[in-house]
């Protein structure tokens, strides 16, 4: 069957929009295939910095023919609407119609039309000018006199030609004809931009390929990647260097260059004094190059790993020397940043403040705004300063060193390197601070209280670590969730389901007991806004529940019986709560557990449904004397049973052992089966009856005190 390869080929597109592109033109064209009626077997789209190409494999040479039915007006109706009626149908007269008979609605015409499929590049010749022209780019340009004209062209960069054919792989494709803005379809297309000479003549995607790595281009950019990334290792390995591994520049990388020439260059060993991840940070933004390690230390060499886009005739020394004068330009302006941050700033002169306070008396003097409504940064530091205060002896830490953490952890924002380099927040806070004395927990805090920032980022384990970033999210989150900016459907802009994801591991991964409600309330009486923090409260909790809820189902939990356990009220201690869900999967395992389950939903049906024919409810109690008065043994039983199991539950539940719970509520399994097999709910004796109700309302209760089964499924 014939394929389609195409190609669209421009100025360099933006390394940062080359995956997204790809995967873009990909299902625009087939999608629009498929909604033509085109199968075709697979799909695949590539991406180089100049070059967007599709190949689709397996398409049939034209569309299907359809056959399609339909129905007009009634026979006799007007004239009117019977033309009106062959004209739609593309009919010369109402002869051409069939008359089909209703039983209800009598006769009426019916139009039977066959289209015949049109030829497939014809339908390409409308598919891929529309796809082009509604492209999604994030940014697009016009270009050229056509720009000044309405409806012109938008492109990411200018767009120079189209390769676009149609045919079977074994023999010579078809040219699919159209024109966009000037610019005709063809099957050819260009190489590299300087190692490449003239047009390529392109017969097949296998030939494609081959001709563009002659022409010195890679298509595909995993290749590209793999080949950087091989390449680079064999030099460092070579000379006794490991690269430090760095996916996002390897992949931005790879969308920068179409034939990749890996180069190695170095840099004055003196800047070594700087910290490595300044270094990193400085070659990486700057020049986009890998950082090494010697191989015999761990430790950052004056060694780097550029990527060049050809291969030069001086073997790359002119390109190397190029990259090293700009390398040691911004690592001497990094150096001069990392040594003015820890000086005096000269309105402090004479000042017994350290370097880093005084940065933070800068920054109140400043007068930064965190948000509009929620005030400055300084006043946030004053309540994480008070939250971190209140959390540090629940996390095991010394208030004061918490409270001197959360004093200096946004001060480093004022400083001339994280002013260059923003990603370092945090992290010179903590070379800072050991460089003035403070404490080493003081200075891992300030690094460590922005963490975890994902589901897969590290969890802080050091106690004042934990207090500082537990009350820095939270002061976020009460903050947001107080001037209603939460998070809605896709759109989170100031990264709150994040944060709330942090809370949810900061207290669970290090095992922590704490009541969120009640830190809650202290962060919203923090505020400088008005709220009704009961609503607020409770509005937040439900939403770490929920953020709780999928954390726990990634992990394999099931998200019923999370829902059964924060279905019961107080459930704002995560680590109580996880431990009572973990018992109670583990007791529905059991045959005590399931059959359990299936008594208590056989009573949650008997009382509903009496109930409703009642018109009341059946609470208030067990009558125990008319039990023993009249009541049937296996009542008896039942009744006996949930009194010694409600005991032992609320024991349990007090020391916090849910297995023991759990055990106690199994141990009422074989009176309820007994009672069901013995006992007739619905007695004849009214009063035997209510009571036999509340029995069943009892057991409802008794299960309610480790969790809601009624919304677990199963």
């Amino acid at each position: 069957m014939p394929d389609l390869l195409l190609e669209l080929r421009s100025e360099e597109i933006p390394a940062r929009m080359q995956r997204k592109a790809a995967e873009d033109l990909k299902k625009l064209v087939t999608d629009a295939l498929v909604e033509q009626g085109l199968a075709y077997e697979g799909a695949r789209a590539y991406v180089t910095p100049r070059r967007l190409t599709l190949q689709v494999v397996g398409l049939p040479a034209r569309q299907p023919d359809v056959e399609e039915e339909r129905k007009g007006p009634r026979v006799g109706a007007p004239d009117a609407a019977i033309q009106g009626f062959l004209k739609s149908a593309g009919l010369n007269s109402i002869e051409e119609a069939d008359i089909v008979a209703d039983p209800k609605k009598g006769e009426f015409y019916v139009a039977r039309i066959r289209r015949e499929g049109r030829k497939t590049p014809a339908v390409l010749a409308d598919i891929v000018p529309a796809v082009v022209r509604g492209f999604p780019w994030p940014k697009s340009m016009r270009w050229g006199a056509a720009s000044a004209e309405p409806g012109s062209l938008r492109w990411v960069r200018p767009l120079q030609s189209i390769l676009c054919t149609f045919g079977p792989e074994t023999e010579t494709p078809d040219v699919v004809p159209f024109e966009i803005d000037g610019i005709v379809a063809s099957d050819e297309t260009r190489g590299h931009r300087f190692l490449s000479q003239g047009p390529i003549l392109v017969r097949s995607f296998e030939k494609y390929v081959e001709a563009l790595e002659k022409s010195h281009v890679v298509l595909d950019l995993d290749e590209r990647k793999r080949r950087i990334e091989a390449d680079a290792n064999t030099i460092a390995f070579a000379q006794g260097y490991e690269i430090v591994p760095d996916e996002g520049l390897l992949e931005e990388v790879g969308g920068l260059v179409e034939w990749p020439v890996v180069l190695i260059g170095s840099f004055d060993a003196a800047y070594l004094q700087v910290p490595p991840e300044v270094i990193r940070a400085t070659i990486r933004a700057n020049q986009k190059c890998f950082v090494l390690t010697k191989r015999s230390t761990g430790k950052l060499a004056n060694k780097f790993i550029l990527i060049s886009n050809i291969e030069a005739r001086d073997g790359g020394a002119a390109i190397v020397a190029g990259n090293e004068r700009v390398v040691r330009a911004r690592l001497s302006d990094a150096r001069f940043f990392w040594e003015t941050d820890q000086k005096p700033l000269p309105e402090f002169a004479g000042s017994s403040l350290k370097p880093l306070d005084q940065r933070l008396e800068r920054l109140k003097a400043l007068n930064i705004v965190f948000h509009e409504k929620l005030g400055t940064q300084a006043a946030r530091i004053e309540r994480i300063v008070s939250l971190a205060r209140r959390i540090a002896p629940l996390a095991g830490a010394d208030a004061d060193i918490a409270a001197r953490a959360a004093t200096l952890a946004k001060a480093d924002l004022v400083t001339e390197m994280v002013g260059e380099f923003p990603e370092l927040q945090g992290l010179m806070g903590r070379y800072y601070a050991l460089a003035q004395g403070e404490d080493a927990s003081v200075a891992a805090a300030i690094e460590e209280h922005y963490k975890p920032q994902g589901p897969s980022d590290s969890v802080p384990s050091s106690a004042v670590s934990v207090a500082l970033a537990l009350a820095d999210k939270l002061d976020t989150l009460a903050g947001f969730w107080a001037i209603d900016e939460k998070p809605t459907g896709s759109k989170d802009p100031f990264a709150l389901r994040r944060a709330a994801l942090g809370v949810i591991r900061l207290i669970l991964e290090n095992g922590l007991r704490v009541r969120l409600g009640e830190l809650i309330g202290a962060a919203l009486d923090a505020l400088p806004v008005s709220s009704d923090k009961t609503a607020v409260s409770a509005d937040l909790l439900s939403f770490i529940a929920d953020r709780l809820t999928v954390y726990l189902r990634d992990k394999g939990a099931r998200h019923d019986l999370i829902a059964a356990v924060f279905a019961l009220d107080g459930q704002d201690d995560l680590t109580a709560a996880v431990r009572r869900v973990e018992a109670l999967g583990t007791f529905l395992e059991t045959d005590d557990g399931a059959n359990l389950l299936a008594g208590y939903r056989r009573a949650v049906n008997i009382l509903r449904i009496e109930e409703k024919k009642d018109g009341r409810t059946f609470s208030g109690g067990v009558d125990a004397s008319l039990v023993l008065a009249r009541g049937e043994e296996q009542e008896k039983v039942l009744v006996e049973a949930l009194r010694v199991a409600n005991e032992s539950v609320r024991e349990a539940i007090a020391r916090e052992d849910f297995e023991a719970a759990m055990r106690a509520l199994a141990a009422l399994r074989p009176a309820v089966d007994a009672f069901f097999d013995a006992v007739t709910v619905n007695a004849d004796d009214a009063d035997l009856r209510a009571n036999r109700l509340r029995t069943l309302d009892a057991l409802r209760l008794a299960t309610l005190t480790v969790a809601d089964f009624g919304v677990i499924g199963g």
